[in-house]
């Protein structure tokens, strides 16, 4: 006979509860690692940030599993919608995020912190409305181009509707000013736009021009322009704008090949601001060295490569523009994170999805998951 634990497990493993995680273990087992390893980032990078701010060292800590927990429950519900009803609600989901993003300029509600506007406070609980924005425009944009698959060779019927509405909606997340969540919006815009078929030369000009606005914002505003000097030389702004960029690449360069060991980072100890948000790669290099950080490059790696495959074997043009959009929102934001820190791009304040702290963030990425391990449940990706 079966030992009860063997019956429990065997259970689990059928049960109709968990049918997405049979159809895609790739998948939810890259995002799991990097999940967990987030947990001990998080955990060994808030414990001193914690102790100092709150006389607790693991209230950070609480929050983020909080965080966690909230978004399991939205990841198990979102692998049992259908895409047909993700389609449906598609516009109200967008509205939706619009209002929470307008709410932040109401009295009370927007949270001003270093001269940003974008934590919206709902009495115990803050959420930052354009990481939610981001997951909506997906949804929302998958669902525009799945309508107007037959006059996307057309730009004024076809790219020049959602090009539209990303003007409006960049105007109002620059307001914040969030600069690194408009660039992601844009990115999500032709990374879509282009699975859909809208043609290169459209896309092409278009990302000339956006290129040119997104490089006057940065010029016209003094702290973005210090932002790129520091990138350009982040020696010669050690104690200045570059602090951030020379620290991250300290913490990188102490890690060598194998690491100083988990939990033995020192520049988690106020050396480097945001190491437990933003930089929180740069401690993953500093204590598990080269062979850590590319093994999380390589657990995105797989995100990316099975999120595709996803969208691939989706007959339906919808679930399709689905897939490739969570796909890379996840994969996107990853890549940025990981150039910003090793000093590749320019300093701006992106998570590093399922590692970095931040209850937002981390929501809308195992929501993201949820709706690709949904889809593979349809796909049947092997």
């Amino acid at each position: 006979m079966r030992s009860e634990g063997e019956s429990l497990k065997s259970w689990l493993w059928r049960s109709e509860l968990l049918p997405a995680l049979r159809s895609e273990p790739w998948l939810w087992g890259a995002a799991g690692a990097l999940l967990l390893l987030g947990l001990m980032m998080t955990l060994n990078t808030t414990y001193f940030i914690s102790l100092s701010k709150t006389g607790t060292p693991f209230h950070l800590f609480k929050r983020q599993l909080l965080s966690i927990a909230l978004g399991l429950v939205a990841m198990l519900v979102l692998t049992r919608v259908p895409a047909a009803v993700l389609q449906t609600i598609a516009p109200y989901v967008f509205g939706l995020s619009v209002i929470l993003l307008l709410a932040l300029w109401l009295p009370g509600f927007g949270v001003n912190k270093s001269g940003a506007r974008r934590w919206l406070n709902l009495g115990r609980l803050t959420i930052e409305p354009s990481e939610l924005t981001k997951f909506a425009w997906v949804v929302f944009l998958a669902d525009l181009l799945s309508r107007n698959e037959h006059r996307l060779c057309d730009f004024r019927r076809g790219f020049l509707p959602p090009l539209v509405i990303f003007s409006v909606l960049a105007a109002i997340v620059l307001s914040q000013p969030d600069f690194g969540a408009t660039v992601v919006l844009s990115l999500l815009l032709f990374a879509m736009s282009f699975t859909a078929g809208v043609p290169p030369k459209q896309l092409g000009v278009v990302g000339a021009g956006v290129s040119l606005l997104f490089a006057f914002q940065a010029w016209h505003k003094s702290y973005r322009l210090r932002r790129v000097l520091a990138f350009a030389h982040p020696w010669d702004l050690t104690r200045s704008a570059g602090f951030q960029l020379v620290q991250s690449l300290i913490a990188l360069g102490a890690g060598g090949k194998w690491g100083v060991g988990l939990g033995a980072g020192e520049q988690k100890m106020f050396y480097l601001p945001q190491a437990h948000t933003d930089f929180v790669f740069a401690i993953v290099g500093e204590e598990l060295g080269l062979v850590g950080a590319l093994a999380v490059v390589a657990l995105f790696g797989t995100i990316l490569v099975r999120g595709m495959r996803i969208a691939r074997n989706e007959p339906e043009t919808f679930a399709s523009l689905l897939a490739v959009g969570m796909t890379a929102l996840l994969a996107l934001q990853a890549v940025i994170n990981m150039a910003v820190v090793t000093g590749l791009l320019p300093t701006k304040g992106l998570a590093l999805p399922f590692l970095s702290y931040g209850g937002s963030a981390m929501v809308v990425s195992l929501a993201a998951l949820g709706v690709l391990l949904g889809l593979s449940q349809r796909a049947k990706v092997q």
